[in-house]
């Protein structure tokens, strides 16, 4: 519906609200958990998807809608590849953690692999014999969409893993409530939101997608602060970690504006709904790659030392933090692909 300029002011709003639902995320979670509504516990929380999800059927009408000039049809074949693709590599990385990573979670992630190429090729073939296919060969054309693809799976890997961490560190770890939990992740969300907001009003307009660059130098500064001081004893914490965590999300909200602006910047009209169901589709599966990846390291350290687990939580988060940071570096580096001049047969809109 935007761009140029204006698409990334448009992000720039979305990105606090955004950060409005990662606060509400946590604290509601916490206030169902803690209350225990019928005894559900935290299942309690799938029933708040109920209504929104039908407020979100309410207002969807009043969204504009873009179509193709040139009716396309579905690829039914991709469609049932990739959708089986995903689902063997997105279950066993769900699973895997509590099953104890048994030979079924390599095989099915193995076989996922094997489809997602099957798909691959499917998709090539379609092209060549100038068939609809499921993704618009043109995304490929340089590499600044697949370094955007990567960079969005390692990102929303971190973002969305370190959550789930540290979450579960304050409750294990400080003892705190899975309320007190969501509150101490307010610096976070504000954070987020107000870097975001700043990214797309001042910063972008003024220094273009350079300003991803300083989001994630920011963001890593941010856990890496978090990280030194996340072994103080517990009274500390409190009033130790809401800078960091700031800091942290200030870099996270700086760094969403200009990224998806930057991605979607060589797109083609037509390769609009394409690049942003890839997008999309990475996104999920880099939250459930962190979630799986800095879990297993957090509750690794933490079960294998029952007797000391305050301390022990604390290093498995410490190790996940600093894995956090690295990947982060590896976005870092990818910039340079996505912000690199495109090559003359790319075409620029």
């Amino acid at each position: 519906m935007f761009e140029g300029v204006e698409l990334a002011k448009a992000l720039g709003m979305i990105g606090p609200v955004m950060a409005l639902a990662a606060v509400c995320g946590p604290v509601l979670g916490g206030v169902l958990t803690d209350t225990n509504i019928l005894g559900a516990g935290w299942r309690s929380v799938f029933g708040v998807n109920v209504p929104l999800g039908v407020a979100v059927l309410l207002v969807s009408p009043l969204i504009r809608e873009d179509r193709s000039p040139n009716n396309p049809r579905l690829d039914l074949v991709g469609t049932v590849l990739v959708a089986v693709a995903a689902g063997l590599l997105i279950y066993p990385l769900v699973q895997g953690n509590d099953a104890g990573w048994p030979a079924w979670t390599w095989m099915c992630m193995t076989l996922g692999v094997v489809v997602l190429a099957a798909f691959i090729r499917h998709q090539i073939e379609k092209v060549r014999r100038a068939g609809s296919t499921l993704v618009e060969p043109g995304l490929f054309r340089d590499r600044m969409f697949p370094a955007a693809m990567l960079s969005s799976l390692l990102f929303f890997a971190v973002m969305n893993g370190l959550m789930f961490v540290l979450v579960v560190f304050f409750q294990i770890g400080p003892g705190m409530s899975a309320l007190g939990a969501g509150l101490t992740m307010l610096p976070w969300s504000i954070g987020l939101a107000v870097g975001s907001w700043f990214a797309g009003a001042v910063l972008v307009p003024r220094f273009g997608a350079r300003v991803m660059r300083a989001g994630v130098v920011m963001t890593v500064l941010g856990l890496g602060s978090t990280a030194v001081l996340i072994t103080a004893p517990a009274f500390e914490l409190t009033w130790r970690l809401p800078a960091p965590l700031l800091v942290a999300g200030t870099g996270l909200g700086m760094f969403t504006v200009p990224f998806f602006s930057s991605a979607l910047s060589r797109i083609a009209h037509h390769e609009t709904g394409s690049a942003s169901g890839l997008l999309n589709a990475v996104q999920q599966l880099g939250a459930t790659v962190g979630v799986t990846l800095l879990g297993t390291v957090f509750f690794r350290i933490a079960r294998n030392h029952t007797t000391q687990l305050a301390s022990c939580a604390a290093s498995g988060t410490q190790l996940a933090l600093w894995i956090s940071s690295a990947m982060l570096v590896a976005v870092l580096a990818l910039t340079y692909p996505m912000l690199s001049k495109p090559r003359r047969h790319a075409t620029v809109t």
